[in-house]
């Protein structure tokens, strides 16, 4: 008998014997193709040696191949029903530590602390839809040295995170991702893929934390600031935009001015900008 997780028989063979019903409010979708798993864990490059948080691990179909190429997985499940069956399908697993609780709230750099002989960690994951954005800038704010981050996401999602400037997809997450990580759109994931089948097309990302900033910014708070204002009403131009910040007071003339001293068009829109024009703007408010 196959014994890999990551197929549509056995992963059914598990969820009947268990009788176990999908939670729609936590978004389970549990990948069933082993090439696209396959994938997933050539992007992250494993050689043995590393340690790998998994969050999300679902039945175990990519747990099982993280545990037979990483030196140490850490999977975090948010669902109690799920840890007696993982704990069943890696009973005699040595190097996997299963966590019960929410990533959203979970201390990483406090759980690494536990592993002080692994180096290098990374992260690789299948993400529930509803947490992916709020997880994914919680995992790149915290003090945890990831060496990369795959992640499974909704394709839209994937899209903008790693659109470009001039693009309907980039927009205030762009910004604040790219500004810490460079980012990479690897491949699409289709509905079929996955039990239950979800309504849209997943994306494999991988993010890489810069080991140089990609720009120079002087005040971090006021550099994010000024983002969000630039993409407060996407139609709205620079003009009407940064008029907001409270060193322009609502005077959309001294906007102007400023912009054009610094060499932007005022006329332009936040969604033009790269991140060397936003990093721009906000040094020079500094």
């Amino acid at each position: 008998m196959d014994n890999k997780i990551g197929t549509s028989f056995r992963t059914s063979q598990i969820l009947k014997k268990e009788r176990f019903k999908m939670s729609k409010s936590l978004g389970q979708n549990f990948l069933v193709d082993q090439n696209t798993l396959r994938k997933i864990a050539e992007a992250a490059e494993l050689n043995g040696e590393e340690l790998v948080v998994e969050i999300g691990p679902g039945v175990g179909s990519l747990t099982q191949i993280l545990t037979e190429q990483a030196g140490q997985v850490v999977a975090v499940e948010l669902d109690q029903r799920l840890i007696p069956i993982l704990e069943e399908q890696f009973v005699q697993t040595t190097n996997l530590k299963i966590i019960q609780g929410d990533a959203l709230k979970l201390d990483f750099v406090s759980l690494l602390t536990q592993f002080p002989d692994y180096k290098e960690v990374k992260l690789v994951a299948n993400l529930p839809y509803y947490i992916s954005t709020p997880l994914i800038m919680k995992l790149l704010t915290e003090k945890v040295l990831w060496e990369r981050l795959v992640i499974m996401v909704q394709k839209e999602v994937a899209e903008r995170l790693t659109a470009n400037p001039g693009s309907k997809e980039y927009g205030q997450l762009s910004v604040l991702v790219q500004y810490r990580v460079q980012t990479d759109y690897l491949f699409t994931v289709p509905p079929t893929v996955f039990i239950p089948q979800p309504k849209v097309n997943s994306a494999v990302i991988r993010l890489i934390p810069w080991k140089v900033p990609p720009v120079r910014v002087k005040n971090e708070e006021l550099f994010f600031k000024v983002v969000k204002s630039a993409f407060a009403q996407r139609r709205k131009n620079l003009r009407n935009n940064l008029a907001s910040l409270q060193q322009f007071g609502g005077d959309k003339q001294e906007v102007e001015k400023f912009l054009t001293q610094l060499g932007i068009d005022p006329n332009r829109r936040g969604e033009t900008l790269s991140l060397e024009e936003f990093s721009r703007i906000a040094n020079a408010l500094n």
